[in-house]
């Protein structure tokens, strides 16, 4: 979902127009609050987030709503687009340096814009996959880490079980709540799915 962050409706309107006519689905807001209003009972798109937010608006600027969606640690997961008039390029540069994901100065290309829109949608559904690789391995015990660690290095459930002294039958218990809990069937799909993230 691309999300259009500007006071002004015109502009806001036009925005959702031309997304569209990518086939991007859009939503505007009329601010950088009715935007942050939203994002409290959010559930992520599937087919990624991006913020499209005009530098200057009148009651939180853009880059305010970076710092508070950074303050939020979703910089990654909604990379942001600056979209700034002549006088915010030095704003919006500072803004790139803190994790921005590109600034358009008015007027802009809509193709090359859309483009990098759909390109900040990629990113964000690869921040996602990482995000919930992450929160899988947070399940895995101590041990299972140890185990999972010695099937990536593609140990036998024999040696395993010399290696750490317990019996294979308990190995092969780990390796399934291992394999049930990072949401695969085999080691080479586990090995496959932490080299991707």
């Amino acid at each position: 979902m691309l999300h259009i962050v500007d006071d002004e409706a015109a502009i806001r309107d036009s925005l959702i127009w031309l997304a569209e006519s990518r086939r991007i689905a859009a939503a505007g807001y009329d601010g950088a609050q009715a935007f942050l209003n939203m994002l409290d009972d959010y559930a992520f798109d599937t087919s990624g987030d991006c913020l499209l937010v005009d530098m200057r608006m009148p009651d939180m600027s853009g880059a305010e709503l970076f710092d508070s969606l950074a303050a939020r640690g979703l910089t990654r997961r909604i990379p942001a687009i600056f979209l700034t008039g002549h006088g915010d390029v030095p704003m919006a540069v500072d803004s790139l340096k803190r994790g921005a994901f590109d600034f358009f100065e008015k007027p802009f290309n809509d193709n090359k814009l859309m483009d990098r829109v759909l390109e900040a949608l990629q990113a964000s559904l690869e921040a996602g996959d990482l995000e919930l690789v992450k929160a899988r391995l947070a399940t895995l015990s101590a041990r299972e880490r140890e185990v999972m660690e010695l099937i990536l290095d593609g140990k036998m459930n024999k040696v395993i079980a010399d290696m750490m002294g317990i019996s294979m039958r308990t190995v092969e218990v780990h390796r399934s709540h291992i394999l049930a809990k990072m949401h695969v069937r085999t080691a080479v799909e586990l090995a496959r799915l932490l080299v991707e993230s």
